[in-house]
């Protein structure tokens, strides 16, 4: 059995990556946006592995993708508090209505 080379790793990530910023570009829904973060960084976690898968001896992509999939929890649990908070206040998800930091 033969091994999958990196390039194919790499074209994925790319592919999820701009995906991921084409939906924070171009949609307003608060929502989307937090989804397209979220898909960009598991783009980064894929390529963190991938380079891993080179260098055997050391985990230190492995290590650093768990630390970034720890770090987008607490960014998805804090991110859905302010959209809930903003829902309730403006009856509304769009990104475009969120002028002012007050109600």
């Amino acid at each position: 059995m033969t091994a999958v080379p990196i390039q194919y790793f790499l074209v994925l990530a790319g592919v999820l990556f701009a995906i991921g910023a084409t939906g924070f570009l171009l949609r307003r829904n608060l929502l989307v946006l937090l989804m397209s973060i979220e898909l960009m960084l598991n783009s980064v976690n894929l390529t963190l592995v991938a380079f891993n898968r080179l260098h055997v001896v050391d985990h230190g992509g492995q290590i650093f993708s768990f630390f970034n999939i720890a770090i987008a929890a607490a960014e998805a649990a804090v991110g859905l508090a302010i959209v809930l908070a903003y829902f309730r206040l403006r009856k509304s998800v769009r990104s475009d209505e969120a002028t002012e930091l007050s109600g």
